[in-house]
């Protein structure tokens, strides 16, 4: 379980400095992420950005678990 935490906890570090970066990469912003915006209110929903997310990490955790 400490691995674990350990490992996330990099994980979330290395993202939070990378961030600057990974926003150019339009992440949140493709087709198929839905977005409502009224007047003094507004949703985000990242459907395909989640999709491509789960993807990527299944990728990752299955060639590291092999």
């Amino acid at each position: 379980m400490q691995k674990l935490l350990i490992v996330l906890g990099v994980a979330l570090l290395a993202i939070g400095l990378l961030w600057p970066v990974i926003s150019r990469l339009g992440l949140g912003r493709l087709p198929g992420d839905i977005v409502i915006e009224r007047d003094g209110f507004s949703f985000f929903f990242p459907v395909t950005t989640m999709l491509i997310v789960s993807v990527v990490l299944t990728l990752i955790f299955r060639s590291f678990g092999k």
